[in-house]
């Protein structure tokens, strides 16, 4: 893997934030690596109890999953709710800068029995530690994979018309 550029991002609207950059690059790069793997995955997606999954995807045999970024060793060391998206995937994995010092993700407190490793840059990622599959109940992952799925439409639709953008309640 390539080092990330501070060029990745070229648009007028880029975070001026190197960690919010890094983070972009991270979720880049594992969202290449999902995609050569058939699994497609959204940014930023909202769960059910108020958390947000950095990225959620499906992979081929409808299997939901989920990935917390992390670029900054404190955010990692203060993060305590990565616990509560366990129950909206399938499988779990923390995506890591590749320059991040990854020597405490063998440790109790990040459970590496139920979570997987993953490492990347703007480029590309590298799976260190497969996530260990989960199988959430039927009737949730199908909740679960209709939310991501109207999300994904809903994205795709108002990207291509924003006057189409929801206007409160409905």
């Amino acid at each position: 893997m390539r080092d990330s550029s501070p060029d990745i991002i070229a648009s007028p609207l880029a975070p001026t934030d190197p960690q919010i950059r890094e983070a972009l690059a991270v979720a880049r790069g594992i969202a290449r690596l999902f995609a050569r793997n058939d699994i497609w995955c959204l940014p930023e997606m909202p769960l059910r109890n108020g958390r947000r999954a950095d990225l959620m995807g499906i992979d081929a045999h409808g299997r939901v999953i989920i990935v917390e970024i992390k670029v900054a060793r404190a955010d990692l060391l203060g993060d305590a709710k990565w616990p509560d998206y366990l129950d909206h995937c399938d499988r779990f994995f923390w995506g890591l800068a590749a320059l991040l010092d990854r020597a405490v993700m063998d440790g109790e407190a990040f459970r590496p029995d139920l979570c997987g490793l993953i490492v990347a840059d703007g480029y590309d990622a590298e799976i260190l530690r497969p996530a260990p599959l989960l199988p959430l109940a039927p009737a949730r992952r199908k909740v679960e994979v209709e939310r991501l799925a109207r999300a994904a439409l809903r994205r795709s639709v108002v990207a291509a018309d924003p006057a189409c953008a929801p206007r409160g309640d409905m």
